[in-house]
């Protein structure tokens, strides 16, 4: 009696989605709901991505705990964190071994709060003046504590082979799991190789390094405008052969996309050719005079790279050890913060038949769990907690665009997180249920 029986006549009942990678967190304070999660199935999400996370982990674990959101809540410790805390401003440089040791200090603090493990941003600052020596220190002390080690690798670009071998070299001499972040063919002289790229990973497995990658299935990446900057010889963004450099071989003058750009909003929505032919001039020049802009304006403004080919992206996703990550925020600029596993099951097995759905869902669940450690979900089983996604497969699909990013997705019937409703989907009245059961999840 009271119980609630449901006609799924039809549909597909899965384990809830858990974002491998995800940056959901960084506003779910202001927004517990969690709209841009709950709408395309997400119930759990995994934070501290790219070397970045909440310090210290008790605090954030303890005011989730005290006021929930309606996911829950995993994170990693972040590399860039502890290096900025113990390095401070003076970190363009290599750690001494007494600074990697404090690191090494502030990591085992941060995973006996209950840290999944160690992620790296090593394309940003200030990971990126980190050598390999100190990586692995702090990986091999992550690994003695059950931790694992994810990696926004050095380049995801012009030196994309060799940031490979460092994220392998690290997992051997670190003897710890090792998971490519959002991997990608992020530059057109590398597309088409992903046979190269599957070689290269299936052989560092059989060699005995536990590797993964996770994906988002987008063709563009989302990051600062003036990261850009970071790509021009000494950083001297008077020097144009970076520009051609970012405009030729990486990306394109139609492939620069800025949502939002701070220093003038005119050009908002537009791309560096739209906006080079309003200021009648070239795309090397506009380049450089926006990114001067931005910097000077405090490098607020957000872009989105369509650097990525659909064959790469299918080639990749089909990899037996690809997990779904979305890389989105709650209201991000880019569409994968509303879409990315929406997409995958519409777009990428519906339409493409990349793979068969039960082994999208086994990508999105439990092969998810698996890599990040935890327990108790990803199945649906009984003694699991309840975390369940309700859909048509028929009928799920993405709707946010690059134009319109935060428009819920379609086809998500029923959302449960930890056996309360989160969102009731598929009509006129979608909406967000308002309970907010999420917990806490800690490495075990």
């Amino acid at each position: 009696a009271g119980d609630s029986v449901i006609d799924a006549e039809g549909l597909v009942l899965a384990p809830g989605f858990i974002d491998a990678h995800s940056h959901h967190d960084l506003q779910l304070a202001e927004i517990p709901d969690a709209l841009a999660a709950v709408s395309q199935g997400i119930t759990t999400i995994a934070a501290g991505q790219d070397g970045e996370h909440a310090y210290p982990l008790a605090d954030l674990f303890a005011e989730l705990e005290a006021v929930p959101s309606a996911i829950n809540v995993a994170s990693y410790v972040g590399h860039g964190t502890l290096r900025g805390r113990v390095m401070g401003d003076d970190y363009q440089r290599e750690a001494t071994d007494q600074e990697v040791q404090e690191m090494v200090d502030l990591l085992r603090s941060e995973m006996a709060a209950g840290a999944l493990g160690l992620s790296s941003g090593l394309e940003y600052d200030p990971g990126s003046f980190s050598n390999t020596r100190e990586l692995i220190a702090l990986a091999s002390a992550t690994a003695a504590m059950g931790g694992r080690y994810i990696t926004h690798i050095r380049s995801e670009d012009q030196y994309f082979w060799e940031a490979l071998d460092e994220a392998i070299r690290i997992g051997r001499e670190a003897g710890i799991a090792v998971r490519i972040s959002h991997i990608k063919l992020a530059m057109t002289r590398w597309w088409g190789q992903t046979e190269r790229l599957r070689s290269v990973l299936d052989a560092a497995r059989e060699s005995g390094v536990d590797i993964s990658a996770d994906l988002y299935p987008y063709p563009a990446w989302n990051a600062g405008f003036s990261w850009l900057a970071t790509l021009f010889p000494s950083r001297d963004l008077d020097r144009r052969e970076g520009a051609e450099y970012i405009l030729n071989d990486m990306l394109s003058p139609q492939g620069i996309l800025l949502p939002e750009f701070i220093p003038d909003p005119a050009y908002n929505g537009l791309t560096i050719e739209q906006i080079a032919l309003q200021r009648e001039s070239d795309p090397a020049t506009t380049l450089m005079e926006l990114l001067k802009a931005d910097i000077e304006a405090g490098s607020r403004s957000p872009m989105l790279g369509f650097a990525m080919s659909e064959p790469d992206i299918e080639a990749i996703m089909a990899w037996p050890h690809t997990i779904i990550g979305s890389d989105g925020e709650l209201e991000g600029p880019h569409p994968r913060g509303f879409g990315s596993f929406t997409r995958v099951l519409g777009h990428y097995v519906r339409k493409r038949n990349v793979m068969p759905l039960e082994e999208a869902i086994r990508k999105m669940t439990h092969r998810s769990a698996q890599d990040l450690g935890i327990e108790q979900r990803g199945l649906i089983r009984p003694g699991y907690h309840a975390d369940l996604v309700l859909f048509d497969p028929a009928a799920v699909n993405d709707r946010a665009t690059a134009d319109e990013p935060h428009l819920p997705s379609v086809g998500i019937h029923q959302v449960w997180v930890n056996g309360q409703t989160v969102w009731i989907g598929d009509s006129a009245e979608s909406q967000v249920s308002g309970h907010r059961p999420g917990q806490v999840i800690r490495r075990k």
